[in-house]
């Protein structure tokens, strides 16, 4: 039986009354929504509206005790107490910080079953807010474990402790970690051995948290520190903590040091690392700032703060899907990175331009461009707000922001026949498409592509065509 919450109201000394005491509840799970969340809703109340909420941890069907722990008036989130009906394809996590660490959120459910929720969540999502039925979503599968090349965790650090981990499942408080299984081998060597150092001799205060990112085949390792913005930062400080996990790790190519990013980030992982000052350069290098990773395509320069795929097994799943069957004069690759697809693409076109805004990512991108390549340090809303000729073909490959109208409007006139979105948000994708189709494209071929097994996050190729 669902119970509907309920609140106990009560007097204080002072007369105010204390915050509300909210019962345990008995919720069904119907489905898992984007962002990792199972859905349920409350009893009706007196007009007979029920209030959805929101409940981590969970499968499709399930039957669970949970605890409100916050009450909107649009919707509610709860905390899961128990699982009384379980799922028949739940199983148990293979991570022991799992349900603690908010890195992953999937690993109660089979990796076969993880395929097809984030199938059903796609389609949910452009149904529900773009009112768009996708046909057949073709599904590209990843090893489950220690796929990632690129790991991000925070560091707390000083008064003789050191501690280096993920934030907890919705919360900004660290959860240390010695171990990821999501995270390639050499990684984890590499995370091993800075528990180690840490642990024996500490790391500068002013350390705030640290990214791993390994080559493709994981034999080269890069470091990046990124460093409280607040503090002073000393070149030297840093010197010995690199020397150790240079002597440590023979693999290390190369430790950088770098101001934290203004943004945050998200809650369930560590923040974006800038890995360099204002004025785009790292604060301090100490080795190599950049590592080769080899695809099918080619091999890439990638420095410390660049953008690049994190799934070392499907790089190149992503680069045959964006350029397979394009050909012709000109094509157009927006948010373009260290330029994955502009390699391939300069191949199959007689020119190529590249757009990308970020310092970094652009400074590889021009470093890794073929002469017929025009990589171009610029915003893709001011670089279409120029004017361009026709492109044979576009990519846009956003962050998780998306287009915008603006720019999917821009977009629409540039009159390409063929254009191929690569999301890493259906959110942001749903608002998007319908811009785009209404502009006279169609969908073509869409692709599910899962550059991030246990986790929420949901990658996609559409390919376009009008």
């Amino acid at each position: 039986m669902r119970v509907q919450n309920k609140v106990e109201a009560r007097s204080t000394p002072h007369g105010r009354p204390p915050p509300p005491i909210i019962r345990p509840l008995e919720l069904t799970i119907e489905k898992l929504v984007y962002g990792g969340d199972g859905l349920a809703r409350l009893a009706p109340d007196e007009q007979g509206r029920r209030k959805t909420v929101f409940v981590p941890l969970v499968l499709p069907g399930e039957r669970v005790d949970a605890e409100i722990v916050e009450d909107r008036p649009a919707f509610a989130r709860a905390q899961l107490k128990q699982v009384l009906d379980s799922a028949p394809f739940r199983i148990l996590p293979l991570c022991p910080y799992f349900a603690r660490c908010g890195g992953c959120h999937y690993q109660q459910a089979s990796y076969e079953d993880q395929l097809r929720l984030k199938g059903e969540i796609l389609r949910e999502t452009l149904a529900r807010i773009a009112k768009l039925e996708v046909g057949e979503l073709a599904t590209h599968a990843s090893p489950a474990w220690n796929y990632r090349n690129r790991t991000r965790l925070h560091v707390r650090n000083g008064a003789g402790k050191f501690e280096i981990g993920y934030h907890r499942l919705g919360s900004h408080a660290l959860e240390p970690v010695r171990e990821c299984p999501i995270s390639s081998p050499l990684i984890n060597r590499a995370l091993a051995q800075i528990w180690k150092i840490g642990e024996a001799e500490g790391f500068p205060e002013a350390l705030v948290a640290v990214e791993l990112f390994a080559t493709n085949d994981d034999t080269g390792l890069l470091v990046q520190g990124q460093v409280d913005r607040r503090a002073m930062f000393s070149p030297a400080r840093f010197k010995p903590m690199a020397e150790g996990l240079r002597t440590a790790i023979p693999e290390l190519r190369g430790v950088v040091a770098g101001h934290a990013s203004i943004d945050a980030g998200e809650a369930t992982a560590a923040p974006e690392l800038s890995a360099s000052s204002a004025a785009g350069k790292p604060l301090a290098v100490f080795g190599e700032d950049a590592l080769p990773f080899t695809t099918a395509s080619g091999e890439y320069r990638v420095s410390a703060g660049s953008f690049f795929q994190t799934n070392r097994f499907l790089t190149d799943t992503v680069v045959e899907l964006v350029t397979r069957d394009r050909a012709g004069k000109f094509a157009l690759d927006l948010y373009a990175g260290v330029g994955l697809f502009s390699l391939p693409l300069a191949r199959q076109f007689e020119r190529v331009v590249a757009v990308e805004s970020a310092p970094r990512s652009a400074a590889d991108l021009k470093h890794n461009a073929p002469p017929h390549v025009q990589a171009l340090e610029a915003a893709t809303e001011h670089y279409l707000e120029r004017g361009s000729k026709p492109p044979d073909y576009v990519v846009v490959d956003p962050p998780r922001a998306g287009l915008g109208r603006r720019v999917a409007e821009r977009l629409g006139k540039l009159f390409s026949p063929q254009l191929t979105y690569v999301s890493c948000d259906p959110s942001t994708l749903a608002r998007d498409l319908p811009v785009l189709l209404q502009s006279g494209y169609r969908i073509q071929e869409a692709h599910l592509v899962d550059l991030f097994p246990q986790t929420f996050h949901i990658e996609s190729v559409f390919r376009l065509a009008r």
